[in-house]
């Protein structure tokens, strides 16, 4: 790493830093409890001279000191700099209070919207700390350490950490004030949507990563690695609709390689996970709101979840099969994957409703309701797995070369009507050129 990018790497957190104790003073400033890694700090701050920033270094010189105590000899040496990092935050965090000293929201309504906009500005804060990549906070480093030592998650770790943190506040508050103080609802708000803040902003402006630290952006080696004279079909296609018989049959026809099933295998192979598995989770998403939430805590230590270590193992395959080229890929963000590589032609079939529950009835055996509420619960699944992954929408004509409405057509019919699309097309040559080659 050259001076420069690290100098950019130390600004960048010094920056996160100050987000950060903004993004707590203003959650604390709410009134309606402070975030949990901060609830013990701000109740003894209520009732004890020294400042809401001090106790918050009191508490992370301990929560280091128990990472030493943890980690021995595998304390990391760069974990050192939590201390610096502890003193400046809780300066910050001084300096922001002041600075908000103004803020005394009356209604709940406004207690409620400082709340969010807190979280919200503590959650860019979070992103911009692991953007810089230096170290750790004390609290995440904390959890890490506890995670490592006895080989427990970090999700489920965080999750007890922060409630035994708000639990412990609670108790001095009641011991103290003889009332709870600096733990309620909003407690329990921070430690839902700051986590789920920083996962988001990280999955949607990576690119501000890569334009900030270019020397360390990823690079795809399998990009426009493609022979001119190699090709591939991307099939997007509706449950329902024949898409995949139809891309059997394009292969076939055109002497290619065929991608689809064997993709589980490969991940199966790759990721140590049962195929049953990847075949239940692939390209099906219920929530992308609810993933996020229950998928937070891995964003605070760049651990992927095991939905997001499938899509990219996945799209691996996918990249070095364009790469052989002369193969045809079905589904999977294929399309999105090669979006930037030469000579691919990518294609979405859809189809009517009523035929592709018809399809559905014949093939599962169903009634015409069951096979409906099967078509729309899948194809909903599909549609919001390919939204979260490439932020585009699924089936939209501007992301294919060429939409296909195969309800009035048999397979045989639309696999010519896409080799004749492609001899039309911007492809250097035509796919019938290298038939069989």
């Amino acid at each position: 790493m050259s001076k420069a990018e690290l100098l950019k790497r130390y600004i960048l957190l010094i920056a996160s830093l100050l987000i950060n104790s903004f993004g707590v003073s203003f959650i604390t400033k709410a009134s309606l409890g402070t975030s949990p890694i901060s609830s013990i700090p701000y109740t003894l701050s209520l009732g004890f001279r020294p400042s809401f920033g001090m106790f918050t270094l009191y508490m992370s010189i301990i929560l280091i000191a128990i990472q030493i105590i943890l980690l021995r000899r595998n304390f990391p040496k760069q974990y050192l700099l939590q201390i610096p990092v502890s003193f400046l935050f809780s300066w910050f965090i001084d300096l922001s209070m002041a600075f908000l000293s103004f803020l005394s929201p009356d209604s709940y309504l406004m207690k409620l919207a400082l709340l969010i906009l807190g979280c919200g500005i503590l959650g860019a804060g979070v992103y911009l700390e692991m953007a810089a990549d230096v170290v750790l906070l004390p609290g995440e480093a904390f959890v890490k350490s506890i995670a490592v030592t006895f080989r427990k998650d970090f999700g489920k770790t965080k999750v007890v950490a922060d409630t035994s943190m708000s639990i412990v506040a609670a108790i001095i508050g009641l011991a103290v004030f003889h009332k709870i103080v600096g733990v309620r609802e909003g407690t329990i708000i921070a430690a839902l949507l700051v986590g789920m803040t920083a996962r988001f902003l990280k999955r949607k402006l990576q690119f501000i990563e890569e334009f900030i630290f270019p020397a360390s952006a990823p690079t795809d080696v399998y990009k426009n690695q493609q022979s001119e004279n190699k090709f591939v079909v991307t099939i997007g296609r509706e449950y329902g609709s024949g898409g995949r018989k139809i891309a059997q049959e394009l292969a076939k026809s055109l002497g290619f390689d065929y991608y689809d099933r064997n993709i589980i295998q490969m991940a199966a192979q790759q990721t140590h996970m049962p195929e049953s598995y990847i075949e239940a989770k692939e390209e099906k998403m219920t929530s992308s709101l609810m993933y996020d939430l229950f998928s937070q805590y891995q964003a605070l230590t760049e651990d992927e979840t095991e939905l997001d270590k499938l899509y990219d193992v996945e799209a691996k395959i996918i990249k070095e099969a364009a790469a052989n080229g002369n193969v045809v890929i079905v589904g999977r963000c294929a399309d999105y994957i090669l979006k930037d590589n030469r000579n691919c032609f990518h294609v979405f079939v859809h189809a009517a409703e009523d035929y592709k529950v018809r399809r559905i009835m014949e093939r599962e055996g169903l009634d015409y309701d069951a096979a409906m509420k099967h078509v729309k619960d899948i194809n909903k699944k599909r549609f919001k797995h390919y939204q979260y992954y490439t932020g585009r929408v699924w089936g939209h004509a501007t992301n294919y070369n060429l939409c296909l409405d195969v309800s009035m057509m048999e397979p045989q019919q639309a696999v010519a009507m896409i080799k004749q699309y492609t001899e039309t097309s911007n492809l250097a040559r035509p796919l019938s050129f290298i038939k069989n080659r």
